[in-house]
C-alpha cells in the first residue's frame, strides 16, 4: 500500500504539503470507521471491529430472501448488502430491514460483498463478477471468468485513486485484479487448484491459499509472484495477513502461522482431527477460529499454544468477529453466539434453528448475519 506522505505544520491548505486527494481519502477513512464494508471487515480479513455491544441482544428485524444465504454481509452507512441463494443481492436499511433495492444476477451468490466508493462488488456462481451502483443497484459493469466464484473480493489502492482494484479469486486457478472504475484487467495469476477463500492484504502483498495446497504471496501493483509456501494440505478457507504474518487452517487439521517475508511456518496448532473452513479473528495477543470439531478456539498468538475451547453442536464453518472484548460466530447447530474473548465463556445465544455459516457484520450496537434458512437476521440492544 502506498505510505501516507509526511505533513508540514501549518494552516490546511497551501502550508500543508500533502496531496488533496490523501486529504480526501483520510476524510473517507474517518467517516466511515464505523462501517463493516466487506467480508471480515479490512482488508487484512482480520475479522476484527471497534463496535461496542451488550452483552445480551435482541432480535430487531429478519428479512426472508428465496434461497440460503452463506454471503457474509457489508454495513456501510445505514445500509446492509448481502447475496443468497436465490441469485439475488440485496440492500436493506440498517434500521427496520426494509427492502431498497435488489439485484438479480445469473447464478447463486455465496460471495460476500464489497462497499467501496459507492460501488457493490460481488461474485457469482455462474461465472461473473458485478459491480453495482450502490445506491439504486443498477449495473456498472461485469467481468467474465472461466468458472464459479464463492470468494469474497478485496481492495488495494498501489498508488494514487486512479489505481484503486478489486481482488477475487476463481474456481477457474485464478487471481484476478480489476480496475475497481472500469472492470479492466489489470493483472491476472494463475494457480494450481480452485481458490475458494479471499486473498488477503496487507504490507505491501497479498496472500492466499487454495486448493493447490499452496499459500501464494503475490505484489499488488503486477502480481508477480513474491514467493510460494507449501501448506501441507489445501486450503478453502480465507487467511488473514497480519504484520506480515498469514493466520490460515486447512483441511489436514492444523492452523498455520506463516511469515510471508521468511517464507516459513513459524508454528502449527493442531487439535483434534478435523478440518478449518472458518477464517480467523486476530487480536493484538489472541486468533480465534472455528473448527469443523464443533467448536471455536482460541489460539496465543505468539506461539500458537491454546488458550480456551467453546464447543458448539455444530461444525463452525462461520467465521468469528472479535468486538469489545467478545466474539461472535455462527454454527451449524442453528445458533448465533457471543463468548467472552477473555475466558470463552458464553454470554448470549439465539437460536435460529438452520446452520449459521454466514460471517457476522458488527457495528456499534448491531449485528447482523444470514442463515440457511434464507433469512437474515439483525440484533442489537433491548
Amino acid at each position: 500500500m502506498t505510505t501516507v506522505p509526511s505533513l508540514q505544520r501549518g494552516s490546511l491548505g497551501a502550508r500543508w504539503r500533502l496531496p488533496f486527494w490523501w486529504l480526501v481519502a483520510v476524510l473517507t477513512l474517518r467517516l466511515s470507521a464505523a462501517d463493516w464494508p466487506m467480508f471480515r471487515g479490512q482488508p487484512s480479513l482480520a475479522g476484527t471491529s471497534t463496535a461496542k455491544l451488550p452483552t445480551s441482544l435482541v432480535l430487531k428485524w429478519r428479512f426472508k430472501t428465496g434461497g440460503p444465504v452463506k454471503s457474509s454481509p457489508a454495513i456501510v452507512g445505514d445500509r446492509v448488502y448481502f447475496g443468497a441463494g436465490d441469485s439475488n443481492l440485496f440492500c436493506v436499511h440498517l434500521a427496520d430491514g426494509s427492502q431498497i433495492w435488489k439485484f438479480t444476477s445469473d447464478g447463486l451468490i455465496e460471495s460476500s460483498p464489497l462497499v467501496l466508493d459507492n460501488r457493490v462488488y460481488f461474485g457469482s456462481d455462474n461465472t461473473n463478477f458485478f459491480a453495482l451502483d450502490a445506491t439504486t443497484g443498477k449495473e456498472l459493469w461485469r467481468y467474465g471468468v472461466e468458472d464459479k466464484i464463492l470468494s469474497s473480493p478485496n481492495w488495494v489502492q498501489p498508488g494514487g485513486p486512479e489505481t484503486r482494484s478489486v481482488l477475487i479469486g476463481a474456481y477457474d486457478f485464478k487471481l484476478y485484479s480489476l480496475n475497481a472504475a472500469t472492470g479492466k484487467t489489470n493483472w491476472v495469476f494463475e494457480t494450481g487448484n480452485y481458490i475458494n477463500g479471499s486473498p488477503a492484504i496487507g504490507s505491501g502483498m497479498t496472500a492466499f491459499g487454495g486448493c493447490d495446497a499452496v499459500i501464494h504471496v503475490l505484489g499488488l501493483e503486477k502480481g508477480e509472484k513474491i514467493r510460494e509456501i507449501p501448506a501441507g494440505a489445501y486450503i478453502a478457507a480465507s487467511g488473514a495477513l497480519v504484520d506480515a504474518k498469514l493466520y490460515v487452517g486447512h483441511y489436514e487439521n492444523a492452523f498455520l502461522c506463516v511469515d510471508l517475508k521468511e517464507g516459513k511456518v513459524l508454528w502449527t496448532y493442531k487439535d483434534r482431527a478435523f478440518p478449518y473452513f472458518s477464517s480467523p479473528a486476530v487480536t493484538a495477543d489472541f486468533v480465534v477460529v472455528g473448527s469443523r470439531d464443533k467448536r471455536l478456539h482460541c489460539i496465543k498468538r505468539s506461539d500458537g499454544t491454546g488458550v480456551w475451547t467453546f464447543a458448539t453442536r455444530g461444525k463452525v464453518d462461520s467465521s468469528p468477529v472479535v468486538a469489545d472484548g467478545k466474539v461472535l460466530v455462527g454454527s451449524d447447530d442453528g445458533r448465533l453466539y457471543m463468548v467472552s474473548l477473555a475466558d470463552g465463556k458464553e454470554l448470549w445465544n439465539y437460536e435460529i434453528g438452520q446452520p449459521v455459516q454466514s460471517s457476522p457484520a458488527v457495528v456499534d450496537g448491531h449485528v447482523v448475519v444470514g442463515s440457511e434458512d434464507g433469512y437474515v437476521y439483525c440484533f442489537g440492544a433491548k
